[in-house]
């Protein structure tokens, strides 16, 4: 007998508690522009949505696009200023930005998807009202920060047994469009939702210790003390900020993983270890 189909047989054996587990929850990822990578790995990345589905999981997939957006301006000769080292974000810099994230990387993901036997619906926060936000500070321009979320229309699509691809751009109350950190949107998503996983996709393997070793679970309160005292920095501040918030707003755990990892959503999901970093309140 092929030891192949014995080894897939075994680990599909040792997953069915997990997906006992999981079945009927919410499970929102975050798909960052870096994590995204080959055609190869967004294909991957797709299967294993698809098959989360297929299990009995509702997935809501919500996407960024920095490299694209950089890549776009560039080729159109226009210059961004920053402002403490965050894009403003004047009319012509949302225009490309609207185009390449609702157009481009929103319809990439839909297709492969769609081309892996799911049934994907591409969104942006704009859509439905969904995610309606404030301007963040009037010195970055169309920067918003999410206010009023309304997930209906994704329980609505869910029940359609389709998955959701949301863009993270928002509706101004006077109807203009922000720009929104992709992290923020889907942490905001995912605590309306009650989601109980929310999987923030990036190109790291994870919070890392001074000695860089990755730390695989952490409850808010210790999180809060690696902000502090200066290990967790830079980049991670903002994804880590994102968890403790949507912890605040209700999800059970957050997990900030590498997406360029091959079925990494899968290995944390649905195997003893899982990968990446776990931040939950501590059990009782």
């Amino acid at each position: 007998m092929n030891q192949d189909w014995i080894a897939t047989a075994a680990t599909l054996s040792k997953a069915l508690p997990y997906l006992q587990r999981y079945a009927g929850a919410t499970v929102v990822i975050k798909l960052g522009g870096h994590a995204m990578g080959s055609d190869e790995a967004m294909y991957s990345f797709a299967r294993d949505v698809v098959l989360m589905q297929q299990v009995g999981l509702n997935p809501v997939v919500v996407h960024g696009g920095g490299p694209m957006i950089n890549e776009m301006l560039s080729k159109l000769g226009i210059e961004s200023e920053f402002v403490n080292g965050k894009r403003v974000t004047d009319q012509a810099t949302m225009d490309v930005v609207e185009m390449v994230l609702s157009g481009k990387v929103n319809n990439r993901i839909v297709q492969a998807i769609s081309d892996e036997g799911g049934k994907a619906v591409g969104l942006s926060g704009k859509d439905a009202h969904m995610m309606v936000c404030d301007q963040t500070d009037p010195e970055l321009g169309l920067v918003g920060t999410p206010a009023d979320i309304d997930v209906t229309i994704l329980r609505d699509l869910h029940a359609a047994k389709a998955i959701p691809v949301i863009a993270p751009l928002g509706m101004g109350r006077e109807g203009e469009t922000f720009n929104v950190n992709g992290d923020t949107v889907a942490g905001a998503i995912a605590g309306a939702l009650q989601a109980d996983r929310l999987l923030l996709l990036t190109d790291v393997s994870g919070v890392k210790d001074k000695a860089g070793t990755v730390l695989t679970e952490m409850s808010p309160t210790q999180i809060a003390d690696l902000i502090a005292d200066g290990t967790i920095a830079g980049g991670m501040i903002p994804k880590t900020e994102t968890a403790l918030d949507a912890i605040a707003q209700g999800v059970r755990a957050v997990v900030i993983l590498d997406g360029r990892a091959p079925n990494a959503c899968l290995l944390e999901l649905f195997t003893d270890h899982g990968v990446g970093s776990l931040i939950r309140e501590p059990k009782a």
